[in-house]
């Protein structure tokens, strides 16, 4: 995801993400210790994805 596909989204939109992002993350991180095959590079691409998503909530928060 980059953060131009970000800007066109509103808060709503951009919470609803962050949640999803925050499950994925955790099953990633859930999949890594049960000793299953994960690739570190997914867990390392859901943790910059929702810090991408933070700062343009944030830029909302800050905009109003």
């Amino acid at each position: 995801m980059k953060f131009s596909e970000l800007l066109n989204k509103d808060a709503k939109e951009l919470v609803q993400m962050c949640r999803e992002l925050k499950k994925e993350h955790m099953n990633l991180r859930f999949l890594s210790k049960t000793t299953q095959d994960v690739k570190t590079s997914a867990i390392r691409a859901c943790k910059k994805n929702i810090a991408r998503v933070k700062i343009r909530l944030t830029q909302l928060e800050n905009k109003e």
